[in-house]
């Protein structure tokens, strides 16, 4: 008897349930299958032999499967960090050790040098700050709301867009 407990048989749910007795799905729930062309590995036990062979017509016991091809192959490998040689600044970078002590003794780190702006420069910032707020007009945005002009403008667009054009009543 012990040898039967740590073998393993396949059982595969090759058709469904619909058409047969409530008793024979429950069979099939039994077994740990819950959708069609499922395989579970149950042991292999006078019990579990008796419960295929009720429902032979929905199950079958098949060979251990292959295990996916796709589940065998990682991920994604981690490489080793490449190591890069910079080559050697022109002026010493203060360590952390350095750094700290010269706050200690109260020295204030220097702020960068700012760029200064040419009074070209300076004279064009704020008309190109006006230009990028409002949007440049075009020639029919200007004509459909004035008079006669802007009549025509509003029938060709509605005739374009094959949409019927307003009607305007004369008064």
């Amino acid at each position: 008897m012990a040898d039967h407990s740590k073998r393993k048989i396949f059982v595969k749910w090759v058709r469904s349930g619909i058409g047969f007795p409530r008793r024979q799905k429950e069979m099939v729930a039994s077994l740990g299958l819950g959708r069609l062309h499922q395989v579970v590995a149950c042991p292999d036990t006078p019990q579990v032999r008796g419960l295929v062979r009720r429902i032979h017509h929905l199950v079958e016991i098949v060979d251990e499967p292959k295990p996916a091809a796709w589940l065998s192959v990682p991920e994604y490998t981690i490489l080793p960090q490449e190591v890069v040689e910079k080559p050697a600044l022109e002026a010493p970078v203060p360590s952390l050790e350095e750094s700290a002590a010269g706050e200690a003794r109260g020295a204030k780190p220097e702020p960068a040098p700012e760029k200064e702006k040419s009074e070209d420069e300076a004279a064009a910032e704020p008309a190109r700050l006006k230009a990028a707020a409002k949007p440049a007009a075009t020639k029919d945005m200007a004509k459909a709301g004035k008079g006669e002009e802007g009549k025509k403008t509003r029938k060709a667009e509605a005739s374009k867009s094959h949409r019927p054009a307003k009607k305007t009543s004369k008064k």
